[in-house]
């Protein structure tokens, strides 16, 4: 499999249709997957509004420009596209942290790099005139070199230390790393998340979408939580795995125990880390059928550990209602004491494509769910579009 596992993609069906004003659905049952002690929609957070008098919120602009250290000149580094943001709550503001990619020519490749917006109304934003993160002459070029820094969820711990996990890719290869910065504008790189496990097992393997487990705080703030002494991570663009970590810098896979098998047929990329424990699968016949990819860092509630997460389909085995390649939203939940179970999962997706914006753009059919933040009484739900642009949708926090 190439590296285009968005970028192979391009109405839903009428039982869905009703129900998804805007392409937000409401809620809807959900599959038991353990106890089934929690009550069938409770759990959700669903009923999202797309923000379309503002949406699309940010797309690609001319203006930006950095002295590129790779390269050695001057890149209008966010030319091209702008998608797939975090999200973090801090002094007041939304800040975002947002990647984006230059146009292509001459000596030129497309990387992306990550940028920097902030909003005091979590609809219009300011951006900074260069990114604050990109590849560099430093450790890291090896593994961020020349396809870029892609595709960030930033949490913070106790100490307001931030931490972004992010996708490095050489081109050939995409890779989980992790930096930590104490004003989202200075980074210190760590390298791969996996560098101190299993003597390198998966440093070298195809790894992606690291949403850590937090706590959503009244204040905004996005803290990582330790759940049984160890912070927690799922991971994964193919199937959804999880990790485990004393520092949020270095973290180890969860493989299957002895005798296990995978729940589901491995196919693509999932075919090279075949002993990985996967905690959520693809489904046949349904919206997640070709893959399954974290979305925003995963949120600890009573109720248990809600993921958002994103799909792609393929309707050859997967839901024929919908394009090939579509990429939809849904949630799953897992149990608080034990992230590796598997409690309850949606039927069927809440966020589709519906707009033009998210149909067509430098990959069709894409909603890609990735920043999550609670911000003056509201959820501001941020994601990507088509590849493209970035859009917004929001709910009240209560109920």
């Amino acid at each position: 499999m190439t590296y285009l596992p968005r970028y192979q993609a391009l109405a839903a069906g009428a039982t869905l249709a009703l129900a998804a004003l805007l392409g937000c659905a409401k809620k809807t049952d959900s599959q038991a997957a353990g106890s089934g002690a929690v009550p069938a929609t409770s759990w959700q957070l669903v009923d999202f509004t797309k923000q379309d008098a503002a949406n699309p919120i940010m797309g690609p602009s001319p203006v930006g420009v950095f002295q590129d250290p790779i390269l050695n000149q001057a890149i209008h580094w966010e030319e091209k596209d702008v998608f797939n943001p975090a999200v973090v709550v801090k002094d007041g503001k939304i800040y975002m942290l947002y990647r984006a990619e230059n146009l292509v020519s001459g000596n030129v490749g497309k990387t992306s790099r990550i940028g920097l917006a902030t909003s005091t109304d979590g609809l219009h934003f300011d951006r900074q005139v260069a990114p604050v993160f990109y590849p560099a002459n430093d450790a890291q070029r090896q593994y961020e070199w020349p396809g870029g820094t892609e595709d960030p969820r930033v949490v913070e711990d106790e100490n307001h230390v931030y931490y972004m996990t992010y996708t490095g890719y050489d081109g050939k290869l995409a890779r989980l790393l992790v930096a930590s910065s104490p004003d989202l504008v200075h980074w210190t790189k760590y390298g791969s998340v996996f560098a101190k496990a299993y003597n390198e097992k998966y440093v070298n393997k195809w790894s992606k979408s690291g949403s850590i487990v937090s706590r959503y705080l009244d204040d905004g703030r996005i803290v990582a939580t330790k759940i049984n002494g160890k912070y927690w991570m799922y991971w994964g663009d193919a199937q959804i795995w999880l990790a485990t970590s004393d520092d949020l810098i270095n973290w180890t896979p969860i493989e299957m125990a002895p005798g296990e098998k995978p729940p589901v047929t491995l196919r693509d990329q999932a075919l090279t880390v075949p002993d990985l424990k996967v905690v959520l699968p693809t489904r046949e016949g349904k919206f997640d059928s070709n893959l399954v990819e974290s979305g925003p860092p995963a949120m600890l509630t009573d109720q248990g550990i809600r993921l958002i997460y994103n799909s792609r389909n393929v309707p050859a085995y997967g839901d024929k209602t919908l394009p090939e390649g579509t990429y939809t939203a849904a949630q799953a939940l897992f149990d608080k004491d034990d992230p590796t179970k598997l409690l309850q999962r949606m039927d069927t997706y809440f966020m589709r494509p519906d707009q033009p914006y998210e149909i067509t753009g430098q990959v069709n059919q894409v909603v890609f769910l990735e920043g999550l933040a609670r911000y003056n009484n509201k959820w501001f739900l941020y994601y990507g579009t088509a590849d493209s642009k970035i859009a917004v949708a929001t709910r009240p926090v209560a109920p």
